[in-house]
C-alpha cells in the first residue's frame, strides 16, 4: 500500500487541531459513503488543490434548503443532520459553507477563496440560490464567508453556538 502524500497527513491533522470532528458527534464527518452522498447533491460540493505532495485546500459546500439550515441555525438539527436532510435532486436554495482547511503556507494567496467562488457558481447555475450560510471556527473562515457572500451578492447567516 503506498504510503500518504506528507500534505494528507498534515491537512488531517489540522482538521483536527480546528474542528475537533472526533470530539464532536454532531459535526459531519466526512467518509466514503459521505463523499458518495455530496457528490449525487452536486459535483461541486468537494473541491481540493494539490501540490506535488498532496491536497493543500479542501473545501465542503453543502446546497440545501433553506428549511434545513433554519433547523440547524435554531439548534432544532445538527451539523451532521445537514446532510442527511438534503436530498439529492431537491431544488436547493441556499449554500453551506461547511468547512474550508488550508495549509498555512498556502494562506492568503487566494486559492480558498477561488476554489470557493467556482463552487458556488458552478451550483448557482444549477439552484436558485438565495442565502449563503457559515458557522465559523476561526477569524479567518469568518472574513472568508462575509468575502464570498458579499462578491456572490448573497446575504450571509452566521450559526453562533449557543
Amino acid at each position: 500500500m503506498p504510503k500518504p502524500l506528507p500534505n494528507f497527513e498534515r491537512m488531517m491533522t489540522l482538521i483536527n487541531e480546528v474542528f475537533d470532528t472526533r470530539k464532536d458527534p454532531n459535526q459531519l464527518q466526512v467518509s466514503q459513503k459521505e463523499m458518495k452522498k455530496l457528490e449525487k447533491i452536486h459535483p461541486a460540493t468537494l473541491s481540493e488543490f494539490a501540490d506535488e505532495n498532496g491536497p493543500v485546500v479542501w473545501v465542503l459546500i453543502i446546497p440545501t434548503i433553506t428549511a434545513v439550515m433554519d433547523s440547524f441555525l435554531s439548534g432544532k438539527i445538527s451539523e451532521k443532520d445537514i446532510l442527511t436532510k438534503t436530498k439529492p435532486g431537491e431544488k436547493y436554495t441556499c449554500i453551506y459553507l461547511c468547512s474550508v482547511t488550508t495549509l498555512p503556507e498556502y494562506r492568503g494567496k487566494g486559492i480558498s477563496k477561488k476554489l470557493c467562488l467556482d463552487a458556488i457558481q458552478a451550483i448557482c447555475k444549477d439552484h436558485p440560490i438565495e442565502t449563503l450560510f457559515v458557522w465559523p471556527f476561526t477569524k479567518e473562515g469568518e472574513n472568508l464567508a462575509a468575502s464570498l457572500a458579499k462578491e456572490c451578492r448573497l446575504p450571509l447567516r452566521v450559526y453562533a453556538e449557543k
